[in-house]
C-alpha cells in the first residue's frame, strides 16, 4: 500500500492517563467520535479532494508524517477548544473533539443527525486548515482564509444548493 497517501497516516490516539482517570460510558463516547471522525477523514472523495488542495498549494505530501485524531478534547487557556493543531517540524498533525457537554447542550435544541453533520464536517475543516498550515506556517490569516476557501469548494460540490452551503460555512467559520 502506498506510505505517501493521507488516509495511510490518519490514526486514533488517546492519552493513556486520560483513559485511567475518564469513566466507562465518556471514554466509550469519545473512542466512537474520534472513530467516525477518523472513518470521515479517510473517505476516498474527501481524499481526493485533499489532493487536490496538496496539488494546487504545492504541498508536500511527505511533508506531513502523522494525522492524529485525538480521543479527548484539547482545551486553551482561554477556556475554548481547539479542533487541530499542527506541528510543521515533525510534519504532525492532531484534530481533537468537541467537548461532550458542548455536544450535550447542542442535542437540547438539534437533530442528533445535524449534530454528527456539524461534527464530521468540523473534522474536515480541521484537517484542511492544519493541512494549510504545512504550507503557510505563520501566516493564520492566509490560512483561515483559504480554508474557508477550499471548504467552500468542497460543501457546493457535495451539495450545489448554496443556500445550505451558506449555512453550513457559517456553522463552521462563525466568529
Amino acid at each position: 500500500m502506498d506510505k505517501s497517501k493521507l488516509s495511510n497516516k490518519i490514526r486514533v490516539v488517546s492519552n493513556p492517563k486520560k483513559i485511567e482517570n475518564c469513566p466507562e460510558k465518556k471514554l466509550q463516547f469519545y473512542t466512537d467520535y474520534a472513530s467516525a471522525v477518523s472513518e470521515t477523514l479517510r473517505k476516498p472523495l474527501f481524499q481526493k479532494f485533499l489532493h487536490w488542495i496538496i496539488k494546487c498549494e504545492n504541498i508536500e505530501k511527505r511533508d506531513v508524517t502523522d494525522i492524529q485524531v485525538r480521543v479527548f478534547p484539547f482545551q486553551k487557556e482561554n477556556g475554548n477548544s481547539l479542533a487541530g493543531r499542527c506541528n510543521c517540524d515533525d510534519g504532525v498533525i492532531l484534530i481533537f473533539p468537541k467537548k461532550r457537554s458542548f455536544l450535550k447542550k447542542k442535542l437540547k435544541n438539534h437533530k442528533k443527525g445535524k449534530i454528527r453533520f456539524y461534527l464530521k464536517n468540523r473534522a474536515k475543516a480541521a484537517l484542511i486548515h492544519e493541512l494549510l498550515h504545512i504550507k503557510y506556517e505563520g501566516n493564520e490569516s492566509k490560512v483561515r482564509q483559504l480554508t474557508k476557501k477550499y471548504f467552500g469548494i468542497f460543501i457546493r460540490h457535495q451539495n450545489p444548493d448554496v443556500q445550505k452551503s451558506n449555512s453550513i460555512q457559517k456553522m463552521l467559520f462563525a466568529v
